[in-house]
């Protein structure tokens, strides 16, 4: 008997140590997913940044499945994104949690995977979208609830949310439905970081507010007061929008062909103009840096927003400035990634896919069509490289491969561009 016990004891202590041999070995195969900061994603060009929706139906009641998200994911991932930005945490609207999720089971269903959210948290005044009188000096009392939602995500998903963004567009005033004056943001910005000194959030997580460059001291001088000063000196960094297309039809001068321009060819015109208004978004990017720093402030200022629509039957499109289709979206994307990623600025492009929600009512509005990719996921002009490239094989959008809008064909592309108008002919008109 006692043989037997023996015999019995020295099996189980060999499963035993081959188990726990197996275990460290798998420990030792398995990757170590690297830990990574705030500081360290944002203004590094290894971290492509993208403002991502995955909304498909004309309203946000159809939420995106998680397999949905998914696919978007692995198709962002797949032409280097690493970042993505996210707007809100509404109720009844899970789309930005279900977004962490999907990138926390892609985590681990493949060690090599990494994307990183910028959280929105959307703040807005009293009465906003109600109808109602709005009071821009009130918030929302559903602004509090907001803030504590955006909280419980970054704790839950501390190796996945890195930033939380306060409002978006919220103070510039021509957000009239809906903006804050600045001390709101203050109030909730400083609310954040009282969160982080006490424990209560991580201490890396960086806060800040994402708001169009004026609001952020690049415009107007009745921006400049002392709320907006102690916000830039209260968020982790500054993430500023900036649209020249949007200007092509409200400050078009650095838009219109002028004389010196005339005996060129259409693409020549063309071109020139899209340099300009890369130009023009970086004389904005300058003009929120000289504010920041006439402060004696000095950190970090990000893109959180800018892009290029590729249809437009309104102020963009050929009865406005002509600015709109994908061949200027292509120019505008390649230089600004360009520009960004050698002087070590984040730009949270604007956006990855199409949302038909955003104007659900007319459907060729240019806030339908800021996307790189079509709904259906079609890759537009400006991303065609990558899909000749094959980053995108094997992977879907609603079912469909990856193809390029055009079938690919840029001479068809060509015959839709439109010539932005003389110089001279904008300024008689205004």
């Amino acid at each position: 008997m006692t043989l037997k016990l023996n015999a019995i004891f020295i099996l189980v202590m060999s499963v035993f140590v081959i188990s726990c041999n197996q275990n460290k070995k798998a420990e030792k195969e398995m990757p170590t997913r690297k830990q990574v900061s705030a500081k360290e994603i944002l203004g590094n060009p290894e971290y492509l940044a993208i403002s991502y929706g995955g909304y498909r139906k004309k309203s946000r009641d159809s939420q995106p499945s998680l397999q949905e998200l998914k696919n978007d994911l692995k198709i962002l991932s797949a032409m280097g994104i690493k970042v993505i930005r996210t707007y809100n945490v509404q109720v009844p609207l899970p789309h930005a949690s279900n977004i962490l999720k999907a990138i926390d089971e892609l985590n681990k269903e493949d060690a090599n995977f990494e994307m990183y959210v910028m959280l929105g948290a959307w703040i807005d005044c009293l009465n906003a979208w109600t109808g109602q009188p709005v009071n821009h000096d009130v918030e929302s009392p559903g602004n509090a609830a907001e803030i504590a939602r955006a909280v419980v995500l970054a704790n839950q998903y501390p190796d996945i949310v890195k930033v939380i963004a306060v409002g978006n567009e919220a103070m510039v005033k021509w957000a009239e439905s809906y903006y804050v004056q600045p001390n709101i943001i203050l109030k909730w910005v400083n609310h954040l970081q009282g969160l982080k000194q006490l424990d209560r959030l991580p201490k890396d997580l960086w806060i800040t507010s994402s708001d169009d460059f004026a609001s952020w001291g690049g415009g107007e001088d009745f921006y400049h007061v002392e709320d907006l000063e102690n916000l830039v000196k209260a968020v982790d960094y500054i993430s500023m929008h900036c649209y020249p297309y949007h200007n092509t039809h409200y400050n078009p001068q650095f838009w219109g062909v002028p004389d010196s321009e005339e005996q060129l060819s259409d693409k020549e015109k063309v071109d020139a103009a899209m340099k300009r208004a890369v130009q023009f978004s970086k004389k904005q990017y300058d003009s929120v840096t000289n504010y920041m720093k006439s402060l004696g402030v000095n950190k970090p200022i990000h893109i959180g927003e800018t892009g290029w629509a590729t249809t437009s039957k309104g102020f963009y499109g050929i009865n406005g400035s002509k600015a709109t289709d994908e061949y200027k979206q292509g120019l505008y994307y390649k230089m600004m990634r360009e520009w960004t990623n050698s002087n070590n600025i984040s730009c949270f492009y604007f956006e990855a896919f199409n949302e038909q929600w955003k104007d659900a009512e007319h459907p060729n509005g240019s806030e339908n069509h800021f996307g790189l990719f079509t709904i259906d996921g079609k890759a537009k002009y400006p991303i065609w490289d990558l899909v000749d490239q094959g980053v995108f094989e094997g992977l879907t959008r609603n079912g469909n491969p990856i193809t390029k809008t055009y079938n690919g064909d840029k001479e068809a592309l060509m015959k839709q561009v439109l010539v932005p108008p003389a110089l001279n002919d904008i300024m008689a008109h205004r």
